[in-house]
């Protein structure tokens, strides 16, 4: 029979449920006494190959799907990320993220639990919330997207002087901060370096393959890059013939090893397409560079083809970035018979934004001609999802609707 643990305070709201699909209710306080009868015994031994959850992508591309995890493909992920990121017994973390996906489910909750560590629950994120928590003290690692980090670096900077340096000292008495599930901005890199003393830990992950590449614990972090491969995990990048990319050279990023998902649920000739001989297709374009990698972005929503080459649309992001007048940015690509796709750009103004004319000429001295964008929209902010990943096929629609086109 099903078991389900509840704590006290939902034992009786689930009971019902439970009875009703003859799940049997343990409270969590049972569970810990060794000697309860109702624990005693009543375990089944968990089999590596058997089914543990399902993580359902994020969706960024087309419809979520669900990637089913074996208990020994999570084992494997919480394995992996203790040995690199270095938890212990004494680490205390606030979990500000969803638990429907693997960055607070298995980075954070699954991760602490394994290592006897205390992880706190937060409900929801919000700015001022989560600095007071901070600024409590008693944590030693903060985990969190992109987004997470501009909406604290942006409260820090209007807070007064005597907040911003507690915050900051706040900040400084963690071990590790890290930054995942989307790709971090390097303006951004720089700007939490400043006020908090972190280099944020950036690294790669996907539902299917848990996390795969990470910057180091102890070691340089380069802004824009996503490290090494992470212990028991294999990569390998691909061209479009199926040879071995070199350094430098960019091909799909290919991942094997035991973190890998079993399946996705009910849809067994997508889970053939993404599998070939052990390795998963990450859909994803990345280059290598002593050992170091760099995500380009995915390839069908990031790469784009215009004038007969293939640019990154998180590179031309991360230029216009540095504008003065643009606080955020998202670049697509939309079909044009002459150039087969146009460089189009949907900015968030600081400001007043620039017109077209005025972003062209300043980034013609940061990107190559081909990579300057030749469509603008201004909007109020980028369309997301629950991780805080842009949506690209979203963002394409603006350019069509009635938002303020350039």
């Amino acid at each position: 029979m099903t078991r389900l643990l509840v704590d006290a305070g939902n034992a009786a709201r689930i009971a019902p449920l439970a009875e009703e699909r003859r799940i049997r209710v343990l409270s969590i306080e049972e569970a810990a006494e060794e000697d309860a009868p109702a624990v005693r015994g009543s375990w089944p031994e968990l089999a590596a190959k058997g089914r543990a959850l399902v993580l359902y992508t994020s969706g960024t591309t087309g419809k979520p799907k669900g990637a089913v995890h074996t208990h020994g493909s999570l084992a494997a992920q919480v394995a992996s990320l203790s040995e690199a990121w270095g938890w212990s017994d004494v680490d205390v973390i606030p979990n500000v993220l969803p638990l429907h996906h693997t960055h607070g489910l298995v980075n954070v909750t699954l991760c602490a639990l394994a290592n006897g560590a205390r992880v706190e629950m937060l409900e929801g994120f919000d700015a001022e919330g989560c600095w007071r928590r901070l600024e409590e003290g008693g944590l030693t690692l903060f985990m969190a997207v992109p987004t997470v980090y501009a909406k604290l670096a942006a409260a820090w900077a209007v807070a007064d002087p005597a907040t911003r340096l507690r915050r900051s000292d706040a900040c400084r008495r963690l071990r590790l901060m890290v930054s995942g599930s989307a790709a971090l901005p390097a303006p951004l890199f720089s700007r939490w370096e400043e006020l908090s003393g972190h280099r944020l830990l950036e690294r790669y992950g996907m539902t299917e393959i848990g996390m795969a590449l990470s910057n180091p614990l102890r070691g340089d972090r380069i802004p824009g890059t996503v490290g090494s491969p992470l212990p028991g995990v294999r990569v390998r990048l691909v061209d479009e013939e199926g040879g071995e990319c070199l350094d430098g050279v960019p091909g799909e990023l290919r991942v094997s090893g035991p973190s890998l998902f079993r399946e996705y649920h009910g849809r067994p000739e997508e889970t053939a397409k993404s599998v070939t001989g052990g390795w998963f297709l990450t859909g994803d374009v990345a280059l290598r560079e002593n050992g170091v990698f760099r995500i380009l972005g995915r390839a069908s929503t990031d790469i784009l083809k215009t004038g007969g080459y293939k640019v990154s649309a998180l590179e031309i992001e991360d230029a216009l970035r540095l504008h003065p007048a643009i606080r955020d940015v998202a670049v697509v690509g939309l079909p044009d018979e002459e150039w087969g796709e146009r460089v189009a750009a949907a900015i968030v103004a600081e400001g007043d934004p620039p017109s077209l004319e005025t972003l062209r000429a300043w980034a013609r001295d940061r990107l190559a001609p081909y990579k300057v964008p030749s469509r603008l929209v201004v909007v109020s902010d980028l369309p997301r999802n629950a991780m805080g990943k842009v949506t690209k096929p979203v963002v394409k629609t603006l350019f069509g609707t009635g938002a303020h086109r350039r």
